[in-house]
């Protein structure tokens, strides 16, 4: 019988079937970083808002304690936005005529509500408690980032469920006193010798956190 393929024809198709395996992997590999990248998680973005509200100006430079602003983040599920009322509370008597300020007075006028664009936004199937969090001594800044530090708001973490993972069933590495839940660059406050591991471990017993439920899957999709 005639030889139907060229002898070479046994070294094309070993080459294209490692050729397709490379890239395959090239393309995963790639896909891999993709999904961590700023592109996909919107990190280090800041979100063009209505009013241009500057966390470091408000909270670093005048004091102004979390709690002023989100009044349900020890209590509630959600951190809440603060209402227009609030905002005028300040600025019905400073910066009252600021250009900057017209859509705070606009809403306050006409009594409806600043559309803000929602910076951290998790996804509709993921459960998160703000109150549980801040009550176990998970600091602001662990999600959030130094806001202090933010002229304009920017998501410092991707919120992937890698992320809340690795603290999930690693708490002791981020958990701090309950008293030092706000206190921003927390860490800078701290003697050289001190260990968070140490202390983190026995913050997890003093607060009752039961680590080995923390990685199910009930306790974020319900």
């Amino acid at each position: 019988m005639n030889q139907i393929f060229h002898p070479s024809a046994n070294v094309i198709a070993k080459a294209s079937i490692v050729g397709v395996v490379l890239l395959l992997g090239v393309l995963g590999t790639g896909l891999i970083f993709f999904v961590r990248s700023g592109w996909l998680t919107g990190t280090s973005v800041a979100e063009a808002q209505p009013v241009p509200f500057s966390h470091l100006h408000h909270v670093r430079q005048l004091g102004i304690d979390c709690r002023y602003c989100h009044t349900s983040v020890e209590e509630a599920a959600f951190a809440n936005i603060p209402p227009t009322e609030t905002c005028m509370t300040c600025h019905s008597q400073i910066w009252t005529e600021a250009p900057l300020l017209e859509p705070v007075r606009a809403s306050w006028r006409d009594e409806e509500s600043i559309e803000w664009e929602r910076v951290h936004d998790l996804s509709d199937f993921v459960y998160f408690n703000h109150s549980i969090h801040v009550n176990k001594g998970i600091g602001c800044e662990t999600c959030h980032g130094r806001v202090d530090n933010m002229a304009l708001i920017a998501k410092e973490n991707t919120l992937q469920m890698e992320w809340c993972l690795e603290c999930h069933r690693n708490p002791a590495k981020y958990i701090r006193p309950v008293d030092e839940v706000l206190t921003m660059g927390y860490a800078e406050t701290l003697p050289e010798d001190h260990d968070q591991l140490v202390e983190g471990h026995a913050l997890v017993e003093e607060y009752g956190i039961e680590v080995g439920r923390l990685d199910n899957c009930s306790i974020c999709h319900r």
